[in-house]
Protein backbone atom coordinates (compact mmCIF):
# COMPACT_ATOMS: atom_id res chain seq x y z
CA UNK A 1 0.00 0.00 0.00
CA UNK A 2 1.52 3.45 -0.74
CA UNK A 3 0.97 5.86 1.47
CA UNK A 4 -1.85 8.24 -0.16
CA UNK A 5 -4.03 4.97 0.16
CA UNK A 6 -2.92 4.71 3.82
CA UNK A 7 -3.88 8.25 3.75
CA UNK A 8 -6.96 8.12 1.99
CA UNK A 9 -8.13 5.33 4.80
CA UNK A 10 -6.95 7.39 7.59
CA UNK A 11 -8.87 10.76 6.29
CA UNK A 12 -11.72 8.17 5.97
CA UNK A 13 -12.15 7.04 9.50
CA UNK A 14 -11.51 10.86 10.95
CA UNK A 15 -14.71 11.81 9.17
CA UNK A 16 -16.31 8.93 10.39
CA UNK A 17 -15.41 9.52 13.66
CA UNK A 18 -17.29 13.30 13.43
CA UNK A 19 -20.10 11.51 12.26
CA UNK A 20 -19.99 9.40 15.00
CA UNK A 21 -19.91 12.24 17.44
CA UNK A 22 -22.64 14.26 15.95
CA UNK A 23 -25.37 11.79 17.18
CA UNK A 24 -26.94 12.42 20.33
CA UNK A 25 -26.63 9.51 21.86
CA UNK A 26 -22.51 10.01 21.47
CA UNK A 27 -22.52 13.92 22.28
CA UNK A 28 -24.72 13.65 25.73
CA UNK A 29 -22.37 10.92 26.78
CA UNK A 30 -18.67 12.19 28.04
CA UNK A 31 -17.94 8.59 28.77
CA UNK A 32 -18.32 7.33 25.51
CA UNK A 33 -17.33 10.55 23.83
CA UNK A 34 -14.35 10.44 25.00
CA UNK A 35 -12.42 7.70 23.43
CA UNK A 36 -14.04 8.73 20.03
CA UNK A 37 -12.42 12.43 20.65
CA UNK A 38 -9.12 11.49 21.91
CA UNK A 39 -8.53 9.07 18.32
CA UNK A 40 -9.91 12.22 16.25
CA UNK A 41 -7.36 14.58 18.07
CA UNK A 42 -4.31 11.49 17.28
CA UNK A 43 -5.30 11.86 13.44
CA UNK A 44 -6.23 15.19 13.31
CA UNK A 45 -2.55 16.44 12.81
CA UNK A 46 -1.76 13.58 9.88
CA UNK A 47 -5.69 14.45 8.34
CA UNK A 48 -4.54 18.12 8.40
CA UNK A 49 -1.25 17.21 6.14
CA UNK A 50 -2.69 15.07 3.87
CA UNK A 51 -5.34 17.90 3.10
CA UNK A 52 -2.80 20.10 2.73
CA UNK A 53 -0.48 17.97 0.37
CA UNK A 54 -4.11 17.34 -1.99
CA UNK A 55 -4.55 21.34 -2.22
CA UNK A 56 -0.58 21.51 -3.05
CA UNK A 57 -0.75 18.40 -5.71
CA UNK A 58 -3.84 20.56 -7.48
CA UNK A 59 -1.73 23.44 -7.35
CA UNK A 60 1.13 22.20 -8.95
CA UNK A 61 -1.38 20.47 -11.53
CA UNK A 62 -3.08 24.09 -12.55
CA UNK A 63 0.24 25.64 -12.24
CA UNK A 64 1.93 22.99 -14.85
CA UNK A 65 -0.85 23.99 -17.61
CA UNK A 66 0.34 27.70 -17.50
CA UNK A 67 3.75 26.66 -18.64
CA UNK A 68 1.94 25.42 -22.52
CA UNK A 69 1.22 29.21 -22.18
CA UNK A 70 2.36 30.99 -25.01
CA UNK A 71 3.85 34.15 -22.62
CA UNK A 72 7.19 33.92 -21.83
CA UNK A 73 6.88 35.92 -18.45
CA UNK A 74 3.62 33.75 -17.76
CA UNK A 75 6.02 30.53 -18.19
CA UNK A 76 8.61 32.29 -15.89
CA UNK A 77 6.48 32.64 -13.23
CA UNK A 78 4.76 29.32 -13.48
CA UNK A 79 8.14 27.78 -13.41
CA UNK A 80 8.84 30.13 -10.41
CA UNK A 81 5.72 29.17 -8.48
CA UNK A 82 6.61 25.63 -9.08
CA UNK A 83 9.70 24.99 -7.82
CA UNK A 84 7.71 27.09 -4.40
CA UNK A 85 5.13 24.12 -4.83
CA UNK A 86 7.43 20.90 -4.76
CA UNK A 87 9.40 22.30 -2.27
CA UNK A 88 6.01 22.74 -0.29
CA UNK A 89 4.98 19.03 -1.05
CA UNK A 90 8.22 17.55 -0.22
CA UNK A 91 7.88 19.29 3.43
CA UNK A 92 4.32 17.92 4.05
CA UNK A 93 5.96 14.18 2.83
CA UNK A 94 8.91 14.40 5.20
CA UNK A 95 6.27 15.56 8.09
CA UNK A 96 3.90 12.96 7.09
CA UNK A 97 6.35 10.02 7.30
CA UNK A 98 7.18 11.05 10.48
CA UNK A 99 3.67 10.71 11.52
CA UNK A 100 3.33 7.74 10.08
CA UNK A 101 5.95 6.16 11.98
CA UNK A 102 5.13 4.78 15.39
CA UNK A 103 7.01 7.08 18.54
CA UNK A 104 8.83 5.75 19.72
CA UNK A 105 8.66 6.54 23.91
CA UNK A 106 11.34 7.46 24.80
CA UNK A 107 12.58 10.20 21.92
CA UNK A 108 11.44 13.41 23.85
CA UNK A 109 13.36 11.88 26.82
CA UNK A 110 16.55 11.55 28.88
CA UNK A 111 19.82 9.94 27.83
CA UNK A 112 22.62 8.06 29.45
CA UNK A 113 25.51 7.56 27.04
CA UNK A 114 28.61 5.51 27.66
CA UNK A 115 31.73 6.19 25.96
CA UNK A 116 34.58 3.18 26.05
CA UNK A 117 38.49 3.22 24.32
CA UNK A 118 38.20 0.17 23.05
CA UNK A 119 41.64 -0.62 20.09
CA UNK A 120 44.34 1.27 19.81
CA UNK A 121 45.42 1.47 23.35
CA UNK A 122 46.07 5.29 24.96
CA UNK A 123 45.15 6.75 21.53
CA UNK A 124 41.56 5.13 21.75
CA UNK A 125 41.46 6.96 24.94
CA UNK A 126 42.40 9.98 23.49
CA UNK A 127 39.82 9.79 20.87
CA UNK A 128 37.47 8.55 23.80
CA UNK A 129 37.84 12.00 25.42
CA UNK A 130 37.51 13.80 21.99
CA UNK A 131 33.83 12.39 21.22
CA UNK A 132 33.17 13.24 25.04
CA UNK A 133 33.71 16.61 24.21
CA UNK A 134 32.45 16.27 20.73
CA UNK A 135 28.62 15.15 22.72
CA UNK A 136 29.39 17.89 25.12
CA UNK A 137 29.34 20.74 22.50
CA UNK A 138 26.52 19.38 20.81
CA UNK A 139 24.47 19.39 23.99
CA UNK A 140 25.27 22.94 24.80
CA UNK A 141 24.44 23.86 21.13
CA UNK A 142 20.82 21.99 21.81
CA UNK A 143 20.52 23.89 25.59
CA UNK A 144 20.47 20.10 26.69
CA UNK A 145 22.32 19.48 30.37
CA UNK A 146 25.31 16.71 30.66
CA UNK A 147 26.02 15.38 34.33
CA UNK A 148 29.21 13.17 34.27
CA UNK A 149 27.97 9.61 36.59
CA UNK A 150 30.89 7.41 36.41
CA UNK A 151 34.73 8.30 34.83
CA UNK A 152 37.93 6.45 34.48
CA UNK A 153 40.81 8.31 32.76
CA UNK A 154 44.21 7.89 31.93
CA UNK A 155 45.55 11.32 33.36
CA UNK A 156 46.79 13.03 29.81
CA UNK A 157 43.46 13.55 28.49
CA UNK A 158 42.17 10.16 27.75
CA UNK A 159 39.21 8.77 28.95
CA UNK A 160 39.01 4.44 29.58
CA UNK A 161 35.51 4.87 30.16
CA UNK A 162 33.23 7.32 30.65
CA UNK A 163 29.09 7.60 31.46
CA UNK A 164 27.05 10.71 31.65
CA UNK A 165 23.30 11.55 31.01
CA UNK A 166 22.11 14.15 28.52
CA UNK A 167 18.77 16.08 30.26
CA UNK A 168 17.08 17.58 27.59
CA UNK A 169 13.91 17.67 25.25
CA UNK A 170 14.44 15.23 22.07
CA UNK A 171 17.90 13.75 23.78
CA UNK A 172 16.94 10.71 22.74
CA UNK A 173 15.47 10.91 19.17
CA UNK A 174 19.11 12.65 18.20
CA UNK A 175 21.98 10.63 19.83
CA UNK A 176 20.60 7.21 19.51
CA UNK A 177 21.92 7.00 15.92
CA UNK A 178 25.12 7.61 17.80
CA UNK A 179 25.15 4.10 19.03
CA UNK A 180 28.13 1.85 18.09
CA UNK A 181 31.98 1.68 16.88
CA UNK A 182 33.37 4.84 16.15
CA UNK A 183 36.91 4.60 14.49
CA UNK A 184 39.95 7.88 14.44
CA UNK A 185 42.82 7.24 11.71
CA UNK A 186 45.22 9.63 12.68
CA UNK A 187 48.70 10.72 13.59
CA UNK A 188 48.74 10.74 17.43
CA UNK A 189 50.26 13.08 18.98
CA UNK A 190 53.09 10.39 20.58
CA UNK A 191 54.05 8.90 17.08
CA UNK A 192 57.28 9.88 16.47
CA UNK A 193 57.60 8.12 12.64
CA UNK A 194 54.82 9.80 11.63
CA UNK A 195 52.91 6.88 11.07
CA UNK A 196 49.20 7.11 10.66
CA UNK A 197 47.35 4.49 13.56
CA UNK A 198 43.73 3.69 13.51
CA UNK A 199 41.86 3.32 16.89
CA UNK A 200 38.47 2.64 18.24
CA UNK A 201 36.25 3.99 20.58
CA UNK A 202 32.62 2.78 21.57
CA UNK A 203 29.30 4.60 22.30
CA UNK A 204 26.20 3.09 23.72
CA UNK A 205 23.05 5.54 23.77
CA UNK A 206 20.42 4.34 26.49
CA UNK A 207 17.40 5.78 27.21
CA UNK A 208 16.76 6.82 30.84
CA UNK A 209 13.57 4.17 31.59
CA UNK A 210 10.92 4.88 34.82
CA UNK A 211 11.41 2.29 37.43
CA UNK A 212 7.90 1.06 36.59
CA UNK A 213 9.61 0.24 32.99
CA UNK A 214 12.23 -2.32 34.40
CA UNK A 215 11.23 -4.44 37.63
CA UNK A 216 14.07 -4.78 39.42
CA UNK A 217 14.70 -7.43 42.75
CA UNK A 218 16.64 -5.96 45.48
CA UNK A 219 18.03 -9.66 46.44
CA UNK A 220 19.47 -9.25 43.04
CA UNK A 221 21.67 -6.97 43.86
CA UNK A 222 25.03 -6.47 45.14
CA UNK A 223 26.36 -2.79 46.58
CA UNK A 224 29.41 -1.69 47.31
CA UNK A 225 30.63 1.84 48.62
CA UNK A 226 34.00 2.88 48.60
CA UNK A 227 35.85 6.43 48.41
CA UNK A 228 35.41 8.52 45.25
CA UNK A 229 39.04 8.49 43.79
CA UNK A 230 40.10 11.49 41.86
CA UNK A 231 42.41 11.99 38.83
CA UNK A 232 45.58 9.75 39.31
CA UNK A 233 43.54 7.42 41.44
CA UNK A 234 44.00 9.06 44.58
CA UNK A 235 40.55 9.18 47.39
CA UNK A 236 39.52 12.77 47.36
CA UNK A 237 36.83 12.30 49.79
CA UNK A 238 37.64 10.90 53.44
CA UNK A 239 34.21 8.75 53.64
CA UNK A 240 32.90 6.13 51.29
CA UNK A 241 29.87 7.98 49.12
CA UNK A 242 30.68 5.93 46.30
CA UNK A 243 28.80 3.34 44.94
CA UNK A 244 28.99 0.25 42.81
CA UNK A 245 26.03 -1.92 42.20
CA UNK A 246 26.31 -5.28 40.67
CA UNK A 247 23.16 -7.39 39.25
CA UNK A 248 24.19 -10.93 39.52
CA UNK A 249 21.79 -12.80 37.24
CA UNK A 250 23.71 -11.04 34.52
CA UNK A 251 26.86 -9.68 35.77
CA UNK A 252 26.36 -5.99 35.00
CA UNK A 253 28.33 -3.56 37.21
CA UNK A 254 27.46 0.26 37.74
CA UNK A 255 29.09 2.92 39.58
CA UNK A 256 28.81 6.27 40.21
CA UNK A 257 31.12 8.57 42.17
CA UNK A 258 30.46 12.20 41.41
CA UNK A 259 27.49 12.83 44.32
CA UNK A 260 28.86 13.96 47.44
CA UNK A 261 26.41 11.29 48.87
CA UNK A 262 25.94 7.68 48.93
CA UNK A 263 22.21 8.22 48.28
CA UNK A 264 22.64 10.22 45.30
CA UNK A 265 25.40 7.91 43.61
CA UNK A 266 23.41 5.43 44.52
CA UNK A 267 19.92 6.77 42.64
CA UNK A 268 22.09 7.32 39.63
CA UNK A 269 24.36 4.32 39.28
CA UNK A 270 20.51 2.76 39.63
CA UNK A 271 19.46 4.65 36.90
CA UNK A 272 22.25 3.50 35.09
CA UNK A 273 21.53 0.01 35.68
CA UNK A 274 18.18 0.42 34.85
CA UNK A 275 18.33 1.77 31.81
CA UNK A 276 21.14 -1.05 31.00
CA UNK A 277 18.35 -3.72 31.42
CA UNK A 278 16.00 -1.99 29.71
CA UNK A 279 18.44 -2.22 26.46
CA UNK A 280 19.25 -5.87 26.97
CA UNK A 281 15.77 -6.77 26.79
CA UNK A 282 14.93 -4.55 23.39
CA UNK A 283 17.97 -6.15 22.08
CA UNK A 284 16.69 -9.93 22.83
CA UNK A 285 13.13 -8.74 21.49
CA UNK A 286 14.52 -7.04 18.66
CA UNK A 287 16.75 -10.23 17.53
CA UNK A 288 13.73 -12.76 18.15
CA UNK A 289 11.59 -10.32 16.10
CA UNK A 290 13.54 -9.26 13.16
CA UNK A 291 16.82 -12.30 13.34
CA UNK A 292 17.36 -11.97 9.69
CA UNK A 293 18.25 -8.19 9.77
CA UNK A 294 20.92 -8.34 12.07
CA UNK A 295 22.28 -4.85 10.97
CA UNK A 296 19.66 -1.91 10.95
CA UNK A 297 20.21 1.89 10.95
CA UNK A 298 20.32 3.46 14.38
CA UNK A 299 20.18 -0.10 15.98
CA UNK A 300 22.76 0.93 18.04
CA UNK A 301 25.02 -2.32 18.39
CA UNK A 302 28.13 -1.66 19.83
CA UNK A 303 30.12 -4.21 17.73
CA UNK A 304 29.33 -2.51 14.38
CA UNK A 305 31.39 0.69 12.95
CA UNK A 306 29.24 2.99 12.28
CA UNK A 307 31.44 6.08 11.71
CA UNK A 308 35.09 7.16 10.85
CA UNK A 309 36.95 10.43 11.49
CA UNK A 310 39.83 10.21 8.95
CA UNK A 311 42.12 13.33 9.65
CA UNK A 312 44.65 13.17 7.06
CA UNK A 313 41.72 13.40 4.72
CA UNK A 314 39.62 15.70 6.51
CA UNK A 315 36.83 13.63 6.44
CA UNK A 316 33.91 11.64 8.34
CA UNK A 317 32.20 9.05 7.29
CA UNK A 318 28.89 7.50 8.34
CA UNK A 319 29.28 3.73 6.76
CA UNK A 320 25.66 3.32 7.53
CA UNK A 321 23.98 5.00 4.66
CA UNK A 322 28.05 5.96 2.96
CA UNK A 323 27.62 9.00 3.56
CA UNK A 324 30.86 11.73 4.07
CA UNK A 325 31.40 14.98 4.71
CA UNK A 326 34.44 17.09 5.40
CA UNK A 327 35.34 20.29 8.01
CA UNK A 328 36.47 17.07 10.66
CA UNK A 329 36.81 19.69 12.91
CA UNK A 330 33.83 21.31 13.08
CA UNK A 331 32.12 17.95 13.33
CA UNK A 332 34.62 17.77 17.13
CA UNK A 333 32.95 20.69 18.02
CA UNK A 334 29.55 19.01 17.62
CA UNK A 335 28.20 20.07 13.89
CA UNK A 336 26.82 16.46 14.33
CA UNK A 337 23.24 17.83 12.59
CA UNK A 338 24.09 16.74 8.96
CA UNK A 339 25.36 13.41 10.29
CA UNK A 340 22.07 12.82 12.18
CA UNK A 341 19.77 14.15 10.14
CA UNK A 342 20.66 11.87 6.83
CA UNK A 343 20.80 8.88 9.27
CA UNK A 344 17.73 9.96 10.50
CA UNK A 345 15.99 9.93 7.18
CA UNK A 346 17.46 6.69 6.04
CA UNK A 347 15.94 5.03 9.20
CA UNK A 348 12.63 6.58 8.78
CA UNK A 349 12.25 5.10 4.76
CA UNK A 350 13.41 1.71 5.91
CA UNK A 351 11.01 1.84 8.57
CA UNK A 352 8.54 3.05 5.75
CA UNK A 353 9.35 -0.12 3.28
CA UNK A 354 9.06 -2.03 6.34
CA UNK A 355 5.57 -1.18 7.05
CA UNK A 356 4.66 -1.82 3.39
CA UNK A 357 4.32 1.83 2.37
CA UNK A 358 6.10 3.25 -0.44
CA UNK A 359 6.49 7.56 -0.50
CA UNK A 360 4.68 8.60 -3.35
Amino acid sequence: MDIRAKLTEIEKRYEQLSEIMSQPDVATNPEVMTPYAREQADLAELVASFRALKETDAAIASTESLLQDGDEEMRQMAGAELETLHGRREDLLAGINQLLLPKDPHDDGNVIVEIRAAEGGEEAALFAGDLFRMYAYYAESRRWKIEVLDSTDTGIGGIKEMVFEVKGKGAYSRLKYESGGHRVQRIPATEASGRIHTSLATVAVLPEVEEVEVGINPDDLKIDVFRAGGHGGQNVQKTSTAVRITHIPTGIVCACQDERSQLQNKTKAMAVLRARLYQMEQERIQSQVTESRRIQVGSGERGAKIRTYNFPQDRVTDHRIGLSVHNLPAVLQGDLDALIDAVAVADQAEKLQNAGLSNQ
